[in-house]
């Protein structure tokens, strides 16, 4: 039943050879890794006028200035990655860079903050999401996290299905998002320039006295929130179809173009239109709104929005997994995020990642500003160690036009590195976990890879000098009564030596003595060792026991402990036993060197 319920989520198992047919074209690609970044488009601007409100309404006008130093920003980053790409055509972006130009612990800090990143990018996403659909719906406020947690739901199975059948099904709302937003651009610009719009706003340029530098230094490392996503091509590099390095710079060269073009007739459309933040209603939505009225236009673009920051966070489903396949392979994550599922997508990685970001999404109570300096942090951590690692790398191998590559390089250090700067010293009170949780999360990189290394050392074997040792085998059986499950187990262990031993607990002379003569009547051929156990337990006089046989014969004997259990026929019948064999086994395997099997016995009704 559980397996045929898994085959109706994610659909029948793939063959390995099936892995190329998985790989993204760019248009699907675009769909999908292009998704966070495009989607910021609808909370980039409001987060400027958040800010500059603090000034009052005659400092909206400062949005336009901030809006195209972000665009500047941004062309900088593509220029750079698009570097990053044809550079380390074999993915992992700024993990992979910063490892082999700055170090183990620069790389691992770049890695551990994307995967920080892309958490809070699902959390960001489903509750940007969801502001959308409340905007259109009031009503449904006060259920905002519950709707979050069933659209992380709904993309963590569609990806559990595989990168293709969720491009497949994703790229539609993705291109209907763009599609609606250019046409909501032009249906302003049109309006506003026949005189449709009569907003009183500020002219640019007109003074306002309690303006500050940290205000608009604020104000724009908060559009800059519109960036974030810009790196996930560089980090899928393997997902493309061949050859993959051009197409995932061909992709990353229309992203940055489209999001460009929106995030700028975004931003001139709310000032445009007088646009002030409002806590119940988005800045797309009162575009939408003043363009085309309450009306079939407005109610279409609120749910296109809703959906596309819904599906923003399937850009994490495809960059998550694989960071942190690379950071297993190099044994900084548990292996288990190497393992493919059977749609051959990184589905141990899947899941964690829905699991984590819906427990930020309840933290957080669905409310988006509170994750977005985060989110934004801890992506602008890995952008700076990103083209500083490149800066290193021209400088090292210094290939024909080296000099050109390492200044774009190096500009986009510096910016990144200033915007970074400023998200710590302008929003501090809102990041600062960031900076708690960072060191913790390479503390356990490095604990996992010691742990891996020693490991290793202590599984390595010289294959000149180390053969295995033969040996005896002494088996011991503990028995509970003379049934079919002990004589089941009994027939085993004699298949396998003479040398086998019954060891019997019981707790008064009299139920010791009955044993004793019924295991005489039945005579199976093996010696019956009879314990007493004054305090009720069954382990103690056991364990007690296997280290009496340990000492005589571990020189000469391998000791098995062969424990016969029953099978229940159906799962539920199975509480209705005592689990003394799982408790035995629990503790000879955290106490005791010894061999530990068990012997099913199968019941059929």
């Amino acid at each position: 039943m559980i397996n045929r319920f898994k085959r109706l989520l994610i659909g029948r198992p793939m063959k390995s050879a099936e892995i190329e047919g998985e790989k993204l074209s760019k248009l699907k690609a675009l769909a999908v890794l292009s998704s966070d970044a495009l989607s910021s488009v609808a909370y980039g601007t409001e987060q400027i006028l958040i800010v500059l409100m603090v000034a009052g309404f005659t400092a909206v006008w400062y949005s336009i200035p901030i809006s195209i130093a972000v665009l500047g920003l941004l062309f900088i980053l593509i220029l750079s990655y698009r570097q990053t790409i044809f550079t380390y055509p074999a993915g992992g972006g700024a993990y992979i860079v910063a490892k082999d130009n700055l170090g183990v612990s620069s790389g691992l800090l770049a890695g551990g903050s994307l995967l920080i990143d892309y958490l809070l990018t699902v959390a960001v996403s489903s509750s940007a999401g969801t502001d959308a659909i409340t905007s259109a719906f009031p009503s449904l406020h006060d259920h905002r996290v519950l709707i979050a947690l069933m659209m992380i739901l709904f993309l963590t199975i569609m990806n559990l299905r595989g990168i293709t059948e969720s491009a497949s099904v994703l790229a539609i709302p993705v291109y209907l998002f763009v599609a609606a937003i250019f046409l909501l651009i032009l249906s302003g610009v049109i309006k506003y320039a026949t005189g449709g719009i009569h907003a009183d706003v500020p002219e640019i340029g007109t003074v306002v006295n309690n303006i500050s530098l940290f205000l608009l230094l604020k104000a724009f490392s908060s559009g800059c929130s519109a960036l974030t996503g810009v790196e996930a091509v560089s980090n899928a590099i393997p997902n493309f179809r061949k050859p993959a390095d051009r197409n995932a710079a061909a992709t990353l060269i229309m992203m940055g173009s489209l999001l460009g073009i929106m995030f700028i007739g975004i931003s001139l459309l709310a000032y445009w239109y007088g646009i002030k933040p409002n806590p119940k209603e988005t800045v797309v939505s009162q575009i939408a709104a003043i363009t085309f009225g309450r009306g079939i236009f407005y109610y279409i673009i609120q749910g296109i929005t809703a959906l596309i920051l819904f599906l923003a966070a399937n850009t994490a489903y495809a960059a998550f997994p694989l960071l942190a396949f690379m950071l297993a392979k190099d044994k900084y994550m548990p292996n288990m995020f190497m393992v493919r599922g059977d749609r051959l997508g990184f589905s141990n990685g899947i899941i964690v990642l829905g699991l984590f970001s819906a427990v930020l999404v309840i933290a957080s109570k669905g409310e988006t500003e509170n994750l977005i300096p985060l989110y934004a942090v801890g992506v602008f951590i890995p952008f700076t160690l990103s083209q500083l690692g490149m800066m290193v790398y021209w400088l090292k191998r210094r290939p024909p036009r080296w000099g050109s590559r390492f200044l774009v390089n190096t500009i986009g250090m510096l910016t990144t590195l200033v915007i970074t700067l400023i998200f710590i010293f302008t929003k501090f009170s809102q990041v600062w976990l960031v900076f708690l949780f960072l060191p913790v999360v390479i503390f356990i990189f490095y604990y996992i890879h010691q742990h891996y290394m020693n490991t290793a050392d202590q599984l390595r074997i010289n294959v000149q000098t180390d053969q295995p040792h033969l040996k005896g085998s002494t088996i011991v059986v503990p028995v509970a009564g003379i049934t079919r499950v002990v004589m089941n187990s009994l027939s085993y262990a004699l298949s396998l030596t003479d040398n086998v031993v019954a060891v019997y607990v019981g707790f008064d002379d009299e139920g010791i003595e009955r044993m004793e003569k019924k295991w005489e009547e039945w005579n199976p051929g093996v010696r019956l060792i009879t314990l007493r156990s004054s305090y009720r337990s069954i382990i103690k006089p056991l364990l007690k026991f296997i280290d009496t046989i340990e000492w005589k014969t571990a020189e000469t004997d391998h000791i098995t402990v062969l424990i016969p259990q029953f099978i229940t026929k159906h799962w539920w019948q199975h509480i209705l036993h005592n689990q003394t064999s799982l408790l035995l086994r629990a503790y000879l395997f955290n106490q005791k060197h010894v061999v530990i099997a068990t012997v099913p016995y199968r019941l059929q009704r």
